[in-house]
């Protein structure tokens, strides 16, 4: 216990937030959950989640040598609810985690720093991991004690409600590990009734084929017209679920200077970000999660929100995008102007 109390001071020094600890075995449940996950192509585009999935389920297929899993999280709390951006028809909504800079690479810098002191200090071995290999980082929060899974899949955090960016040290150290949040849902279904596009139909389990994060991010082709539509003004990922949640009573506005808001990222305007070529594209988006969608998708989605304004100001906008390089945007874009038309 006292060896654990020590990490958990380091890793709050460094500047994480929660620190949990986990056993390494295996959770049979997961495989079972994955594998029907899997069977009913809930994955879409997303093929990798196909691949290593006994290494996803298992710490110990993933390295042989793991003893203890060190969770930690680093909050990124919002000032405003997300929800207020979504009332802005002729501005686009970004994601509350794609507001600043790229969290994968200050969670990993704070993940090493961590890392280097246990093998210099503690003689082991750690490999660390946030999002950068098959590691099913929320089940091992919540075996790790820093929440637990809601209805909508994501992490509930008890002290800081929904916005927790999560990363993991692998090590050979034997630590003994916390107990496991316990679900706190209890009939609650408000994020339920918050998902626009019915991607959480089923408590519990999600959708991602019709879920506005997947469409915006990991989607590569036309979007479904049913979907589109629902979508609204969102043009990178989706917080509403989140956002909806009443554990976020709890929520802290996050301090970290890489989470602040970039200004052209807090509620561009989409007649701005439809003109975007791509060095435009990855001149604005440098540093940011956002790039690594491509100005095809991200473009896609400008002009369904475009298309989802009502707006006819916005009809020349469209125009400029009909001949674009890319058949997806030019074919969004044509698209575009028939729902607009219908809507004068």
């Amino acid at each position: 216990m006292e060896l654990k109390k020590i990490i958990k001071d380091k890793a709050l020094e460094v500047g994480f937030d929660v620190v949990g600890f986990a056993d390494a075995t295996t959770d049979k449940r997961l495989k079972t959950n994955l594998s029907q996950y899997l069977s009913e192509g809930r994955q879409g585009n997303m093929d990798w989640m196909a691949k290593n999935t006994d290494r996803r389920t298992s710490p110990r297929e993933l390295w042989p040598q793991v003893n203890s899993v060190i969770v930690l999280g680093l909050n990124y709390g919002p000032a405003a609810p997300p929800a207020q951006a979504l009332k802005r028809a002729d501005r686009g909504n970004i994601s509350v985690y794609a507001h600043g800079k790229d969290y994968h690479d200050l969670v990993k810098q704070r993940l090493k720093k961590v890392g280097r002191w246990l093998v210099e200090t503690h003689s082991c071995e750690i490999k660390v991991f946030v999002d950068t290999a098959p590691v099913m980082e929320k089940p091992l929060a919540q075996k790790a004690g820093l929440g637990w899974q809601g209805k909508h899949t994501n992490l509930v955090s008890p002290h800081l409600g929904s916005w927790l960016f999560l990363g993991e040290i692998y090590t050979t150290l034997n630590l003994s590990p916390d107990t496991p949040s316990v679900d706190q849902c209890g009939t609650c279904r408000a994020c339920l009734d918050a998902c626009p596009t019915g991607a959480l139909n089923v408590p519990y389990q999600i959708d991602p084929r019709r879920c506005i994060s997947y469409l915006t991010i990991e989607h590569k082709d036309t979007i479904p017209e049913d979907l589109a539509i629902a979508m609204g003004n969102h043009i990178y990922g989706c917080d509403d679920c989140l956002d909806a949640c009443p554990w976020n009573k709890f929520s802290v506005i996050s301090d970290e200077e890489s989470f602040l808001p970039r200004a052209e990222l807090s509620a561009p305007r989409l007649a701005d970000l439809s003109m975007l070529d791509d060095a435009d594209f990855r001149q604005v988006f440098s540093g940011s999660p956002i790039k690594r969608t491509g100005r095809e998708r991200f473009i896609r989605n400008v002009i369904i929100a475009i298309a989802n304004s009502g707006d006819k100001s916005l009809m020349g906008v469209l125009s400029a995008r009909l001949k674009d390089t890319s058949a997806i945007v030019s074919g969004a874009a044509r698209w575009a102007m028939g729902r607009l038309q219908q809507k004068l």
